[in-house]
Protein backbone atom coordinates (compact mmCIF):
# COMPACT_ATOMS: atom_id res chain seq x y z
CA UNK A 1 0.00 0.00 0.00
CA UNK A 2 1.28 3.44 -1.15
CA UNK A 3 0.73 6.10 1.93
CA UNK A 4 1.24 9.95 1.18
CA UNK A 5 1.42 12.27 4.07
CA UNK A 6 -0.23 15.75 3.10
CA UNK A 7 1.03 17.78 5.65
CA UNK A 8 0.19 21.54 6.78
CA UNK A 9 -0.70 24.18 8.68
CA UNK A 10 -3.94 24.71 6.90
CA UNK A 11 -5.00 27.98 8.46
CA UNK A 12 -7.65 27.48 7.45
CA UNK A 13 -7.93 25.15 4.28
CA UNK A 14 -8.85 26.25 0.86
CA UNK A 15 -10.05 24.87 -2.42
CA UNK A 16 -6.33 24.83 -3.37
CA UNK A 17 -5.85 22.33 -0.70
CA UNK A 18 -8.70 20.15 -1.38
CA UNK A 19 -8.09 20.34 -5.04
CA UNK A 20 -4.27 18.42 -3.93
CA UNK A 21 -6.07 16.23 -1.92
CA UNK A 22 -8.41 15.18 -4.73
CA UNK A 23 -5.34 15.24 -7.00
CA UNK A 24 -3.84 12.60 -4.16
CA UNK A 25 -6.33 10.40 -3.62
CA UNK A 26 -5.96 9.43 -7.36
CA UNK A 27 -2.53 8.44 -7.24
CA UNK A 28 -1.89 6.97 -3.56
CA UNK A 29 -3.79 4.20 -1.59
CA UNK A 30 -3.79 5.94 1.64
CA UNK A 31 -3.64 9.82 1.98
CA UNK A 32 -3.22 11.43 5.78
CA UNK A 33 -3.61 15.09 6.11
CA UNK A 34 -1.74 16.34 8.97
CA UNK A 35 -2.24 19.39 10.50
CA UNK A 36 1.50 20.92 11.53
CA UNK A 37 1.26 22.13 15.05
CA UNK A 38 4.79 23.57 15.41
CA UNK A 39 4.97 25.79 12.09
CA UNK A 40 7.46 28.81 11.95
CA UNK A 41 4.89 30.52 10.92
CA UNK A 42 3.65 31.77 14.30
CA UNK A 43 0.52 31.78 16.28
CA UNK A 44 -2.45 30.21 14.06
CA UNK A 45 -5.91 32.00 13.78
CA UNK A 46 -7.79 28.73 14.10
CA UNK A 47 -6.81 25.80 17.26
CA UNK A 48 -5.64 22.79 15.89
CA UNK A 49 -9.25 21.07 16.70
CA UNK A 50 -10.99 23.39 14.23
CA UNK A 51 -8.61 23.47 11.46
CA UNK A 52 -8.84 19.19 11.90
CA UNK A 53 -12.33 19.43 12.15
CA UNK A 54 -12.80 21.88 8.55
CA UNK A 55 -10.12 19.51 7.02
CA UNK A 56 -12.77 16.23 8.13
CA UNK A 57 -15.55 18.17 7.09
CA UNK A 58 -14.22 19.09 3.79
CA UNK A 59 -13.10 15.78 2.98
CA UNK A 60 -16.39 13.68 3.71
CA UNK A 61 -16.96 10.78 1.28
CA UNK A 62 -13.09 10.85 0.73
CA UNK A 63 -10.72 8.39 1.68
CA UNK A 64 -8.63 10.40 3.42
CA UNK A 65 -7.35 10.34 7.00
CA UNK A 66 -6.71 13.03 9.07
CA UNK A 67 -4.54 13.81 11.98
CA UNK A 68 -1.83 16.60 13.66
CA UNK A 69 1.88 16.17 14.19
CA UNK A 70 4.65 18.01 16.23
CA UNK A 71 8.25 17.34 15.37
CA UNK A 72 9.88 16.31 11.95
CA UNK A 73 7.70 15.86 9.28
CA UNK A 74 9.98 12.79 8.01
CA UNK A 75 9.47 11.24 11.57
CA UNK A 76 5.56 11.66 11.23
CA UNK A 77 5.78 9.99 7.55
CA UNK A 78 7.98 7.07 9.20
CA UNK A 79 5.17 6.82 11.73
CA UNK A 80 2.63 6.07 9.07
CA UNK A 81 5.19 3.91 6.79
CA UNK A 82 4.28 6.75 4.22
CA UNK A 83 6.73 6.80 1.02
CA UNK A 84 5.80 9.92 0.08
CA UNK A 85 5.36 14.03 0.93
CA UNK A 86 2.76 15.86 -0.85
CA UNK A 87 3.39 19.27 -1.23
CA UNK A 88 1.50 22.08 -3.26
CA UNK A 89 3.32 24.19 -5.70
CA UNK A 90 1.28 27.77 -6.58
CA UNK A 91 3.58 29.25 -8.39
CA UNK A 92 7.49 29.95 -9.21
CA UNK A 93 8.20 31.68 -6.33
CA UNK A 94 6.95 28.52 -3.94
CA UNK A 95 9.46 26.31 -5.38
CA UNK A 96 12.52 27.17 -3.75
CA UNK A 97 11.12 26.78 0.03
CA UNK A 98 9.74 23.44 -0.98
CA UNK A 99 12.71 22.58 -2.90
CA UNK A 100 15.11 23.09 0.29
CA UNK A 101 12.63 21.19 2.33
CA UNK A 102 12.29 18.42 -0.34
CA UNK A 103 16.36 17.73 -0.23
CA UNK A 104 16.54 18.22 3.84
CA UNK A 105 13.79 15.57 4.07
CA UNK A 106 15.65 13.45 1.47
CA UNK A 107 18.71 13.81 3.92
CA UNK A 108 16.53 12.64 7.05
CA UNK A 109 14.56 9.55 5.38
CA UNK A 110 15.97 9.21 1.81
CA UNK A 111 12.68 6.56 2.17
CA UNK A 112 10.23 9.37 1.65
CA UNK A 113 10.07 11.14 -1.65
CA UNK A 114 8.30 14.51 -2.22
CA UNK A 115 5.70 14.77 -4.60
CA UNK A 116 4.87 18.38 -5.89
CA UNK A 117 1.52 19.02 -7.26
CA UNK A 118 -0.12 22.22 -8.46
CA UNK A 119 -3.76 23.14 -7.79
CA UNK A 120 -5.82 24.16 -10.37
CA UNK A 121 -4.89 27.07 -12.17
CA UNK A 122 -7.70 28.93 -10.72
CA UNK A 123 -6.63 28.71 -7.29
CA UNK A 124 -2.88 29.59 -8.29
CA UNK A 125 -3.02 32.80 -6.17
CA UNK A 126 -4.71 31.68 -2.92
CA UNK A 127 -2.83 31.29 -0.03
CA UNK A 128 -4.42 30.41 3.76
CA UNK A 129 -2.38 34.07 4.76
CA UNK A 130 -3.96 35.37 1.63
CA UNK A 131 -7.51 34.43 2.43
CA UNK A 132 -7.18 35.11 6.48
CA UNK A 133 -5.76 38.85 4.80
CA UNK A 134 -8.89 39.18 2.58
CA UNK A 135 -11.55 37.80 5.26
CA UNK A 136 -9.77 40.29 7.81
CA UNK A 137 -10.28 43.51 5.97
CA UNK A 138 -14.17 42.18 5.52
CA UNK A 139 -13.80 40.77 2.03
CA UNK A 140 -15.51 37.87 0.32
CA UNK A 141 -13.67 34.58 0.10
CA UNK A 142 -16.44 32.19 -0.56
CA UNK A 143 -15.14 31.24 -3.59
CA UNK A 144 -11.31 30.14 -2.06
CA UNK A 145 -12.76 28.41 0.62
CA UNK A 146 -15.22 25.99 1.95
CA UNK A 147 -18.74 26.82 3.41
CA UNK A 148 -18.16 25.81 7.17
CA UNK A 149 -14.65 28.11 6.51
CA UNK A 150 -16.26 31.16 5.46
CA UNK A 151 -18.61 31.05 8.29
CA UNK A 152 -16.04 30.87 10.34
CA UNK A 153 -13.69 33.58 9.20
CA UNK A 154 -17.35 35.65 9.18
CA UNK A 155 -17.49 35.02 12.44
CA UNK A 156 -13.89 34.93 13.88
CA UNK A 157 -13.39 38.88 12.00
CA UNK A 158 -17.28 39.95 12.61
CA UNK A 159 -18.08 40.56 9.57
CA UNK A 160 -21.47 38.38 9.00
Amino acid sequence: MKTAIYPGTFDPITNGHLDIIQRSVDLFDQIIVSVALNSEKGETLFSEEERTSFIQESISGMSVQVDSFKGLMVDHANKHSAHAVIRGLRALSDFEFEFKMALMNRSLNEKVSTVFLMPHAKYTHVSSSMVREVASLGGRVSQYVPPQVDKALKEKYGNE
